[in-house]
């Protein structure tokens, strides 16, 4: 198991590059490292001009309009929203969200559009092209939602729909968002989110939360339904594993999580609900996880600084939904 142990703060927020070539790293001391994947040297540092964390990361993806490849999106717990070219190192873009901390972003499928989302409960959506804030998203529909009332740590939008995107935090619900009408159209009740742990598949959505039971649960997306509550049991038994992070891969067969408390992090067979694989004896808190886009490498990282990469083996291909 290759670890990047260069690197010299926690980390908030681990990411593949689309191309799996690299793996960045957003810092507690503000800081994004950008990794060989198979090396594991450090390869750039794009230094955000704050000693605040680096709060999330995503690379542009594939297909994008835009020519210019090898774009990162970050964002810091100063309210900072920044545009990089990793290899060149040049800051592309900087905007700024006054009076707010921004916790989590997420790019929608052709990636025109990008949305934030942290401390002041609500989301921001931009233009990519334009890097202009389109429209805030506040509050709910009715009785059927009233949308968040504290802090959002994780944002994702519908692979299968560019106009929808859920979202979760402290409020123990996770929201439905619909850009075209700027406010939550329903949730779910229960998920306690505090870190990137919500995530879609298909028609799932998978949700982690920072408690020592019923931690790592899937539910229905068009229901809001729960249809999985995954087992999680602890290498060190005596110590219960709270979540920050929940993730599937792309072709929707694992489903990798991690949190604090018993300081590990496991892959589970979907299907099954089965743990397949897990890295425990952390002496701190996972924060952070992420599976490369060919389903062969899973990245872990947290407080000890420490990024750790883990090579899938070959598994029995699942029919797909």
């Amino acid at each position: 198991m290759p670890s990047f142990s260069e690197n010299k703060s926690e980390v908030f927020c681990v990411r593949f590059s689309p191309d799996n070539l690299f793996v960045g790293a957003a810092c507690g001391d503000g800081k994004i490292r950008i990794y060989n994947s198979n090396t594991g040297r450090p390869t750039y540092v794009l230094d955000t001009g704050s000693s605040l964390p680096a709060t999330c990361i995503r690379f542009r993806p594939p297909g994008a309009s835009a020519k210019t490849r090898n774009v990162l999106l970050a964002t810091s717990s100063e309210g900072g929203v920044q545009h990089w070219h990793v290899t060149s190192g040049k800051c592309l873009h900087t905007s700024s969200e006054e009076g707010n901390q921004v916790y989590c972003v997420d790019y929608n499928t052709d990636a025109s559009k990008f949305a934030t989302a942290g401390k002041d409960y609500k989301i921001r959506l931009y233009d990519e092209a334009t890097k202009s804030h389109v429209s805030t998203l506040s509050g709910g529909f009715g009785d059927v939602t009233a949308g968040h009332a504290n802090r959002v740590f994780s944002l994702k939008f519908n692979p299968r729909d560019d106009n929808v995107l859920v979202t979760g935090g402290w409020d123990n619900t996770i929201q439905f968002w619909d850009v075209r009408v700027d406010h939550a159209i329903r949730s779910i009740f229960g998920p306690h989110v505090c870190g990137d742990a919500v995530d879609i598949h298909g028609s799932t959505v998978v949700s982690g939360s920072w408690r020592p039971d019923s931690q790592l649960q899937t539910w229905d997306f068009g229901t809001g339904k729960l249809m999985q509550d995954i087992p999680w049991v602890s290498a060190a038994a005596s110590e219960p594993c709270l979540l920050y992070a929940a993730r599937w891969s792309e072709d929707g067969e694992i489903i990798v999580a991690g949190g604090s408390g018993s300081n590990e992090a496991k892959i589970f067979d979907s299907y099954s609900g089965q743990s397949i694989g897990t890295i425990s004896g952390l002496t701190r808190a996972v924060y952070t996880v992420d599976v490369s886009s060919d389903n062969k490498m899973v990245a872990v990282a947290g407080g000890d600084a420490s990024i750790r990469l883990l090579d899938l083996k070959e598994r029995e291909k699942k029919p797909k939904e």
